[in-house]
């Protein structure tokens, strides 16, 4: 007779006696996995040399880890050889403490400013003489020999910043890695490239607070589809002081800057600049000793073209002679090999696949390492190897294996990588340049996870309703199916352009297990604008965003209730910003289909939101009035039926709550039923307000419980 453990204090159920067990203890409310569950992973340290690699590993399974040397044509560990003790040289650094800047090298720390004023973004030069910053919207020097802090810009102000981002740059150009910086050292360390932004006739956009007695007033300037950008200007100023040289560029709210790179020697600055309708990309070679610039490349889209970071779109090989130049004209990410003064060279790759990353570029055997998705498998990522002259393309890692993360040798004769898929965790694998596994290194999956019979994941492909694409969806099977039983479906999806999250990898959680247990069907769906069938596929997303995404998400839920046992009243979508945006698309234009959902941080109208997301898809208002009225949630609030929860955080500086607002006040106009939660001081998600967070996890919770199971949920679920 089976000894059985009932569910308490947050366990899952165990059939000890069986082989196989089929519940995994967890404990749902505190996120921990029985120990061991995850086999350690080895550490690579470094390749010593093209046979020998230095890791930090077990030497058997019950060993404790230490560090290693593998040789890669036997496979066997040897300790490493005794080195003679050098002391590295300290690490300089630099950092931000009560708002001053402090300069830290090996035991000697020291506070470089002192004052009232925040600084930001506290930047060493390469020769590490000097730290650049900004405060008060200013630009500033710090030179470490003399002690001594320069102003080099004066006229900032609340809507001049010098060397500090605008929010719409942050946000769309830069990226929040960014923490708005907006100025770049010279690889010589003594000039200072920056940008000057003026908000002056940017709409003020008002967050409201509501701590305290009174309150107060964030202002944001935020441009709104439509409304006037931020002027930009590209100036270099010596780390010394002196008068700024202005770029060509001119001050102008009619175009964007993007992300700049130095060449190697520092000679010229690398820039793209794009017009506002976001259809003309441009780069130049700026002077920085007098602000001259010279076109070195150009394409211009039907579409849309984009602003990428500098090391995505460009990289400097052959001392700066040469350079890699990434773009999608084509309908398909690919390289081009171009001269650094603009001649076009060859192009590298071509075909049905995107390039994804660079990983390594061997000048010596003019060989370039990138990962890339072909449009047959493009849920996984693969490792492959072309010349620079784009002859000998080939694929090394195996289909069926989406790769993570790799590590090549110093010449490339083998590579680690690391990759996983639905049905295996991640597993290190040394491959050589014939695509041949070499030596395992670890596998994640050689802990006790083996032990249990986890629930049937798997990666399904869905014919378009006008047949022109093959929809990725991964779903997750409840335990246990019964023939002819219907089964209650959650659908997780984001749904933005070019932001698919379908992918054959290793996605398991104890949750996901719980919900197959409790019998809910959980699938993630991308349509044919995520980013699957390549820029080409994106592109009918121009003009006429939540018209494709709906019908394909539509289309896969109609599936899933003809073929895949779900409930055709039960059917809920779920998902954050764009994805809050889709859920609260799906309850109205689409409640022919989708019966309940969960919206947060929702844009409702994108006239609500910012201009260079916006426009680049859409342009602006006033040029496709069609457009904003059909991809707006407001004509179809008629239609909404079933249950939405919209979610919004009151300081989102993002998605303002005023989406979430403008759409509680039209369901309530039509006298619709709905469930809205408000989280304070929230921002575009709310993270960093712990309790907060758990309790918009166990908002969700209750209502997958309430709607889809209709029973209470189990106590110790809830955090």
């Amino acid at each position: 007779m089976n000894r059985i453990v009932v569910f308490m204090a947050g366990l899952l159920v165990v059939h000890a006696a069986n082989a196989q067990k089929s519940f995994i203890p967890y404990d749902l409310a505190k996120g921990k996995l029985p120990a061991g569950f995850y086999s350690t992973m080895p550490q690579v340290q470094e390749w010593v040399s093209d046979n020998a690699l230095a890791l930090k590993t077990k030497a058997h399974p019950d060993s404790a880890m230490q560090d290693w040397v593998m040789d890669m044509k036997t496979g066997q560990l040897s300790t490493p050889p005794k080195k003679t003790m050098v002391m590295p040289e300290p690490e300089t650094m630099v950092y931000i403490r009560n708002k001053d800047i402090f300069w830290k090298k090996g035991s000697d720390d020291r506070q470089l400013t002192k004052d009232d004023a925040l600084e930001a973004n506290p930047m060493l030069s390469d020769d590490k003489s000097k730290v650049a910053y900004t405060k008060n919207n200013n630009l500033y020097c710090f030179d470490l020999a003399t002690n001594k802090e320069m102003q080099l810009t004066t006229d900032g102000t609340q809507t001049i910043l010098n060397g500090y981002a605008t929010w719409v740059y942050w946000e769309e150009i830069f990226g929040r890695g960014t923490r708005y910086r907006a100025f770049w050292w010279s690889p010589d360390s003594k000039t200072i490239a920056y940008m000057r932004f003026d908000e002056n006739k940017i709409p003020m956009f008002p967050l409201y607070a509501s701590d305290g007695k009174h309150g107060f007033i964030e202002e944001t300037r935020y441009p709104k589809a439509g409304d006037p950008n931020p002027a930009v200007k590209l100036g270099f100023v010596n780390a010394a002081g002196g008068n700024t040289t202005w770029a060509e560029f001119g001050s102008a709210t009619n175009h964007q800057l993007g992300w700049p790179k130095w060449t190697p020697n520092g000679d010229r600055l690398y820039v793209q600049w794009q017009n506002r309708g976001q259809d003309s990309l441009r780069m130049f070679a700026v002077n920085p000793a007098d602000g001259s610039k010279k076109e070195v490349y150009f394409e211009t889209q039907k579409t849309w073209t984009d602003l990428s970071e500098a090391d995505a779109r460009v990289e400097f090989i052959n001392g700066g002679k040469d350079m890699l130049i990434q773009s999608d004209k084509t309908g398909w990410n690919h390289l081009y090999l171009y001269g650094a003064d603009g001649t076009f060279k060859n192009a590298i790759t071509s075909g049905e696949y995107r390039v994804t990353s660079i990983d390594k570029v061997d000048e010596k055997t003019g060989t370039i390492f990138f990962r890339a998705r072909t449009k047959a498998r493009s849920a996984e990522n693969n490792l492959f190897s072309v010349k620079m002259t784009g002859a000998a393309l080939k694929q090394i890692t195996p289909n069926g294996e989406n790769v993570t993360n790799v590590n090549l040798s110093p010449s490339g004769k083998f590579v680690v990588v690391m990759h996983s898929n639905l049905n295996h965790p991640t597993i290190a694998t040394v491959f050589d340049m014939q695509g041949k596994a070499v030596h395992t290194l670890g596998s994640m999956g050689d802990g006790t996870i083996k032990e249990y019979t986890l629930a049937k994941t798997e990666l399904i492909r869905i014919k378009s309703a006008d047949g022109k694409y093959d929809l990725p969806a991964v779903v997750t099977w409840p335990k246990n199916m019964v023939a002819g039983k219907k089964y209650p479906m959650l659908v997780s999806i984001y749904g933005g352009p070019d932001a698919g999250t379908v992918s054959d990898r290793w996605q398991w959680s104890p949750s996901r297990e719980w919900y197959a247990k409790e019998g809910v069907i959980q699938v993630a769906f991308d349509h044919r604008a995520s980013g699957h069938f390549g820029k080409e596929g994106v592109n009918w997303m121009h003009r006429d965003l939540g018209h494709w995404e709906l019908e394909d998400y539509s289309t896969m839920a109609k599936w899933f209730i003809a073929n895949g046992s779900a409930d055709s009243e039960k059917v809920c979508i779920t998902g954050f910003s764009y994805g809050g945006y889709m859920s609260c698309l799906a309850l109205t234009k689409g409640a022919d289909v989708f019966t309940h959902g969960m919206a947060g941080g929702s844009v409702t109208d994108w006239q609500l939101y910012d201009s260079h997301y916006t426009e680049r898809f859409m342009d602006t208002p006033e040029e496709n009035k069609e457009g904003y009225q059909s991809s707006s949630i407001f004509p179809y609030v008629d239609k909404y039926k079933g249950m939405l929860q919209i979610v919004h955080g009151t300081m989102d500086d993002n998605v303002h709550m005023q989406n979430s607002i403008q759409l509680i006040g039209a369901l309530q106009d039509k006298g619709k039923d709905f469930e809205f939660m408000l989280y304070p001081n929230g921002r575009h998600g709310w993270r960093n307000l712990p309790a907060r967070n758990n309790h918009f996890d166990n908002l969700k919770t209750k209502f997958i419980y309430k709607y889809l199971l209709e029973k209470e949920v189990p106590k110790d679920l809830l955090k």
